[in-house]
């Protein structure tokens, strides 16, 4: 007769920590099963960088913690992109110290033996390239880049954080906030005495940072990629992601209705839980160190 205690120690010699639970076993396996031939396609989301300590914009019940600028509210006028650099500036300081956790390790560990393909992320914060995953499609952008909205030119977000801070040097605004996009909130006076960065080659303060805001469109080309990825994919995992967004879910049901399966495997609810063939609610570091152990990789 096997035993909880039996299973949770079956679990710990596979490779999936006891803190896992006994009863992932099962769906640790269907996942195995279906990421062992390869050909996998990665879809991820804010819940994988969580535990790097960049926040999710929605908790496990799916509910938005955050609400962001939209694009329309940055492009309308002066003092919102104001309000957002100064906001921005002040949060890039923390939000440039996370580093890849668990999870993004295991992604690029998958990748090299050979059972995960690329990533589509739908994360701003280039943790996948650092942890050395490959093929990753920034479908949000990266706020490591900027752009000007009037010229077109790209520039790094680096170069532009020491030119803001050339340019407030009494600039002292510090905060221990951190959220998906750098942003942050600061109240009205602070935000009245930053000097908004203008664009080294039109001289225009229509600078904004190279990711799509809430209200803007993913560019179509780029979509039409991801969808070609998809479609090429044996099985799609989706990471960290409630697909409450569009954006995301699309993918998710274009494999549906492909018949390619989905994994899922996050916190929480998601809304492609009907499309998953496996649906794991689970943390994401510990999780995919067990597959990386099961698998081998």
């Amino acid at each position: 007769m096997v035993t909880e205690a039996t299973r949770v120690d079956e679990t710990t010699e596979r490779g999936a920590p006891a803190e896992l639970g006994a009863g992932l076993d099962a769906q640790l396996d269907a996942v195995v099963d279906l990421l062992a031939h390869g050909n996998v396609l990665a879809l991820t989301g804010a819940g994988i960088s969580t535990e790097s300590g960049i926040p999710d914009y929605r908790g496990p019940d799916g509910k938005r913690r955050v609400t962001p600028m939209q694009f329309s509210e940055f492009v309308a006028s002066s003092e919102a992109r104001q309000r957002y650099w100064a906001r921005s500036y002040v949060g890039w300081q923390r939000f440039n110290l996370a580093r890849p956790n668990a999870g993004h390790e295991a992604v690029a560990r998958l990748q090299r033996s050979g059972h995960l393909g690329p990533v589509i992320t739908q994360n701003v914060d280039g943790l996948h390239q650092e942890a050395g995953a490959h093929e990753v499609t920034e479908l949000h952008g990266a706020l490591a880049r900027v752009v000007c909205l009037t010229c077109g030119d790209r520039s790094s977000r680096w170069d532009l954080d020491e030119r803001m801070r050339v340019s407030n040097p009494s600039f002292e605004v510090t905060s221990n906030e951190i959220r998906p996009d750098g942003d942050i909130a600061l109240n009205d006076l602070d935000v009245l005495g930053f000097t908004v960065p203008l664009c080294l080659v039109c001289n225009h303060d229509t600078l904004k940072p190279d990711v799509v805001f809430f209200g803007e469109s993913v560019p179509k080309p780029l979509v039409e990629h991801c969808f070609q990825l998809t479609e090429d994919a044996d099985v799609l995992l989706v990471l960290g992601s409630s697909l409450k967004v569009m954006s995301g879910y699309r993918f998710v049901r274009r494999a549906a209705a492909r018949g390619i399966p989905v994994v899922i495997i996050t916190r929480g609810p998601t809304r492609g839980d009907a499309e998953a063939s496996v649906q794991v609610d689970a943390s994401l570091g510990p999780t995919l160190s067990a597959l990386v152990s099961r698998l081998g990789a």
